[in-house]
């Protein structure tokens, strides 16, 4: 059940041990989900419970519950397997410590993802009294920037995604229209997706109409689209936890004029981001961009503070990665990268909605859409 080759496997191991052996690490404690799953293949929404892989001397070991274990054996590279017993009084952090113990690693230098859903404050409390003795280091941004950089195997999940997204929104257009109800156009694009052999995505598509178009996150509920109407919709196609999104707003009926005005400052600025999505820029240099643009049209005030992220492998709560675009960020961009763009701006004064946004790979000329999907503003 492995999604990738036994080489591209022990090319990200390499990697891996060759960034800690860099920061001086004997060992690092893989709490986030992403990196165990890139790491190992290891695919499961088991850490929600306490589970943690181990990598030091020696072969990856996983320490999880009976109910991931052939979970574990089944979709991973992984060999040594432990389980701690679900009881009243469990403590698996003090059984972590006995398998750091048994593999000398009390009193050694180990790095730790402490930023990750993967490793809740309460399990942190007790792993940072069970581990006593040992010399935790922050390493959370380990693991995730030697995923930023695709390779070809990762980057083919990433196409066949993107292709899935745009057929999304083509097996939606058909019902954008008066009468219809957001619960048809989210079952039309999540099963034009199932149907092509994709995933659920990492977190919910957002989709909102009316007053609703305004929102950026996903809300409860479903509203049927009146005769003048508007619709916002982000998505993703997902290939085995890979994620390419879009976003864009839909005018039914009569586009007000602030929609035509938006929509061309969204476009404009994409546009922009673009063409700064290349080679040796830092995220900043791109959302300066989108400020740039948004800003000489009177519009700071309707547009967010961030502009994009980083696209990958990830498990819910959210399919967004941890690099992103704002005003400073120092990340810089390379070649076979993947990134998300995203124009929205939500003028609450009259209440139009408009959104603009797909996913590029970057190659070492700049940036390659991935969607087909024309940029014009769509209209039913």
């Amino acid at each position: 059940m492995l999604h990738f080759t036994a080489a591209e496997f022990a090319r990200r191991e390499a990697l891996l041990r060759q960034a800690m052996a860099a920061r001086g690490l004997d060992a690092m404690l893989l709490f986030a989900p992403e990196s165990q799953y890139w790491l190992t293949g290891y695919d499961s929404f088991g850490y929600c419970f306490f589970q943690c892989l181990l990598v030091g001397a020696g072969d990856p070991v996983l320490l999880t519950r009976s109910a991931d274990l052939r979970q574990a054996q089944l979709t991973s590279t992984i060999r040594d397997i432990r389980v701690w017993k679900d009881a009243a009084d469990a403590q698996p952090a003090e059984d972590l410590r006995a398998l750091m113990a048994e593999r000398g690693l009390v009193g050694a230098r180990v790095g730790i993802e402490t930023a990750t859903h993967g490793l809740t404050a309460r399990n942190w409390i007790a792993l940072e009294q069970a581990l006593r003795g040992v010399r935790l280091t922050e390493a959370s941004d380990l693991v995730p920037g030697l995923r930023l950089t695709k390779s070809a195997e990762e980057i083919a999940c990433i196409r066949h995604a993107a292709g899935m997204a745009d057929a999304a929104f083509e097996a939606a257009r058909p019902l954008i229209r008066p009468g219809v109800g957001e619960a048809e156009i989210l079952a039309a694009m999540q099963g034009e997706i199932f149907r092509r052999g994709g995933d659920y995505p990492a977190n919910e598509m957002i989709i909102g109409s009316g007053e609703n178009a305004l929102l950026c996150r996903y809300q409860a509920g479903r509203r049927q689209l009146e005769e003048n109407d508007q619709l916002t919709l982000e998505w993703a196609g997902v290939c085995r936890h890979y994620h390419a999104a879009l976003m864009r707003t839909a005018v039914i009926g009569t586009p007000r004029p602030e929609h035509a005005a938006l929509h061309e400052a969204a476009q404009e600025a994409l546009m922009a981001c673009e063409a700064a999505l290349k080679p040796g820029a830092a995220m900043g240099d791109v959302f300066d961009a989108h400020a740039r643009v948004l800003d000489a049209r009177g519009l700071s005030a309707h547009r967010l503070n961030a502009c994009g992220y980083a696209l990958g492998a990830r498990f819910s709560p959210s399919w967004m990665e941890d690099q992103m675009f704002y005003e400073g960020a120092e990340t810089r961009i390379g070649a076979d990268q993947v990134y998300f763009l995203h124009m929205i701006l939500m003028d609450s004064d009259s209440g139009t909605a408009m959104t603009l946004g797909r996913s590029s790979l970057v190659t070492e000329t700049g940036a390659e859409p991935l969607s087909r999907l024309p940029l014009e503003l769509d209209r039913f």
